[in-house]
């Protein structure tokens, strides 16, 4: 596997240093691969500005900070105003169509999902829009397999959710396909 840096931002309560934590140990545990994860968060608990740095790779990784990153995930304006000009030419910037309004980067492929807008339609509940970018993600990028996320998410969510986050999955890798990178 080629090394491939991500950057997650968005706000907090959002999930996305969740979403990056779930992302780095199903690559470690049931992918046989390396990863490194890091995050940072503004002074409100929630609200405030997030990002969460992963690394995935097949050898070993020295430096746990992503400054080029393959792949950037704006989950919302003042992290997209932030972040966007970092995702390395080339690269892969995924946006969520409600919260992020774009402008055209030429040396990156810009993809904008209604990730926000599918969830409520479909599940009604925002809390698995993690989940749903994650499954997002996966489709566009060959970076794990959906099982070892949810393995992952078995021994992390209370059951009476699985099935919400199962769904929600399974849902964001159907839209994210649709936008294949």
């Amino acid at each position: 596997m080629e090394r491939c840096r991500l950057v997650f931002s968005g706000s907090g309560g959002q999930g996305v240093i969740t979403a990056a934590v779930i992302l780095a140990e199903s690559a470690v545990l049931y992918e046989d691969l390396i990863a490194v994860q890091t995050q940072s968060y503004g002074p409100e608990a929630r609200g405030g500005a997030t990002r969460s740095d992963v690394i995935i790779a097949d050898s070993e990784i020295y430096f746990p900070k992503v400054n080029q990153p393959n792949v950037l995930v704006c989950l919302t304006q003042e992290a997209y105003n932030k972040f966007y000009s970092i995702v390395r030419p080339g690269g892969l910037l995924i946006t969520d169509t409600r919260f992020v309004k774009t402008w055209k980067k030429v040396d990156a492929r810009q993809k904008e999902l209604p990730m926000y807008q599918t969830i409520m339609e479909k599940i009604g509940k925002p809390i698995v829009f993690n989940i749903f970018m994650l499954g997002s993600l996966i489709s566009m990028v060959d970076l794990v397999k959906p099982e070892s996320i949810m393995k992952i998410l078995e021994t992390r969510i209370p059951s009476a959710f699985l099935e919400m986050n199962r769904q929600a999955l399974r849902l964001g890798m159907e839209l994210g396909a649709q936008f294949n990178y």
